[in-house]
């Protein structure tokens, strides 16, 4: 458990940033290092086991700040089109199940030999539309995620945070929301306005932060880094999340060999304080 006086009471660790930990390796070093919440991969929790991996975070007195990932909604065939949404309303499930209502969806990219960006955000559209009720109905938001627009064919086919509140807007604040990703967005320059749009909104329903670093790593997923190695400007996108009212948790996700390496307690403490120096003083 924290104490009040540590700084970090909004700070969550997702289970990315120590990928070398199992869910109870991760669920204890964040609660010995003050940090009250994790950001869980579906990956670890189906490890340990959905009924369990509720009991670690809770049993140790933490908080789920979401749950990732779903999404992959871009399939045009009848059975891609029926496996993702059986995943998907799997994962709002396990979401209900872990007692967070944020569950990040990475909408997926071009199926093989496609070239029709605009067909395939069609199809997202369609399948959100199919799985908002079902979201809605168990208390679980589907988080959209804009990415990078390096990732726009084999990720994610919205690429700013107005196309996601675009994709948004046609359904109730309690089923479709977006998450601020500073490594996504930080690039957009219209990203003062659509944070504004998004606060208006009430549709932020997360806010990740970590860094952008350079060079790009031949793996582009990996060029995620430690606030303060890269090149993003934490201080002025918080004070745009903040300014919204925002005042859910702030969630570090790195992808990174170098991180990935290094002793997870380590990692934790520098991302503590680098918690603490540049993002905390301006929530």
């Amino acid at each position: 458990m924290t104490d009040s006086s540590t700084g970090l009471e909004r700070l969550s660790l997702n289970t990315k940033t120590t990928n070398s930990w199992t869910l109870a390796e991760a669920v204890d070093g964040a609660a010995r290092a003050g940090i009250p919440a994790l950001g869980l991969w579906r990956d670890r929790v189906h490890e340990a086991g959905l009924e369990k991996a509720a009991k670690l975070v809770r049993d140790a007195g933490l908080r789920v700040s979401s749950l990732c990932r779903g999404g992959f909604l871009t399939a045009s065939d009848e059975a891609g089109i029926a496996s993702a949404l059986e995943d998907n309303k799997r994962a709002i499930d396990e979401a209900a199940t872990l007692g967070t209502d944020a569950l990040v969806m990475v909408v997926g990219g071009l199926p093989e030999g496609d070239v029709d960006l605009a067909g395939a955000r069609e199809r997202v559209a369609e399948r959100l539309g199919e799985l908002a009720p079902y979201a809605g109905d168990h208390g679980v938001k589907l988080v959209l995620e804009p990415l990078h627009p390096m990732y726009v064919a084999d990720r994610a086919v919205i690429s700013t945070l107005g196309q996601a509140l675009d994709l948004a807007t046609p359904h109730p604040v309690d089923a479709v929301a977006v998450v601020v990703d500073t490594f996504h967005v930080f690039w957009d320059p219209d990203i003062a306005a659509q944070i504004e749009r998004a606060g208006a909104e009430r549709r932020i329903a997360a806010y990740q932060v970590c860094d952008f670093n350079l060079p790009i790593p031949s793996d582009a997923l990996l060029a995620r880094g430690m606030m303060g190695d890269g090149v993003i400007d934490f201080a002025s996108i918080t004070r745009m999340v903040a300014a919204t009212g925002y005042t859910g948790d702030v969630e570090v996700e790195i992808f990174n060999e170098a991180v990935w390496a290094s002793d997870p307690d380590e990692v934790l403490a520098t991302m503590a304080q680098r918690y603490r120096d540049l993002v905390l003083p301006h929530l």
